[in-house]
């Protein structure tokens, strides 16, 4: 890694540990200088719709499984759902929750039944995040602004809308980053 690259990394990770899930933006914020600043590919109402969707999901969940530690991530009114729920019961009725939530075309149900992750794990999991969008800038094989990563107990999510090309860049540098055990592809295709 070029030593530009590790500075700026080194001064995002107190802020990516501090923001955990702000970790694009904070990305993307540093990427604006160059070319890779686009425009995302959602329709303009769906980014709206995405926020809403998530607050309201992390609203419902919260108070129906306090102990429940659940994300829920929407991209273009598709919610990936990664955590840990303490029931089978419980996992399948967050899913339920958020697939009734107006607005939401389908969910991606990667909720594990365990214990919820401690915090050291998930500052891990923002630091692996920040590596790999850090490793999307660097390859400039595509804009990293269409491609959102979540990372839950070190394996590697990733979402947007791409080109079959940018897919699989972006998985192989995900799957070579330092870290990942695993990568998991929740794509919607661009011909």
């Amino acid at each position: 890694m070029a030593l530009k690259h590790r500075f700026v990394l080194a001064l995002l990770l107190p802020a990516v540990i501090a923001l955990g899930g702000c970790v694009a933006a904070a990305v993307g914020g540093a990427a604006a200088g160059g070319y890779l600043v686009g425009e995302d590919r959602r329709p303009a109402n769906a980014m709206a719709e995405d926020e809403g969707i998530e607050l309201k999901a992390s609203n419902r969940i919260t108070e129906k499984y306090p102990e429940a530690h659940i994300n829920s991530t929407s991209y273009n009114r598709l919610v990936l759902l990664t955590g840990e729920a303490p029931t089978a019961a419980a996992k399948a009725d967050i899913e339920s929750i958020v697939r009734g939530l107006p607005g939401v075309r389908g969910t991606f149900d990667e909720i594990a039944v365990a214990p919820a992750t401690a915090l050291s794990s998930r500052t891990n999991d923002s630091y692996i995040t920040s590596k790999v969008k850090a490793r999307f800038v660097d390859a400039r094989k595509f804009n990293p602004v269409h491609v959102k990563v979540i990372t839950e107990n070190s394996v590697v999510y990733l979402m947007g809308i791409v080109k079959k090309s940018e897919a699989d860049a972006a998985t192989e540098i995900a799957r070579t980053t330092s870290g990942v055990r695993r990568v998991v592809r929740v794509f919607e295709y661009q011909s």
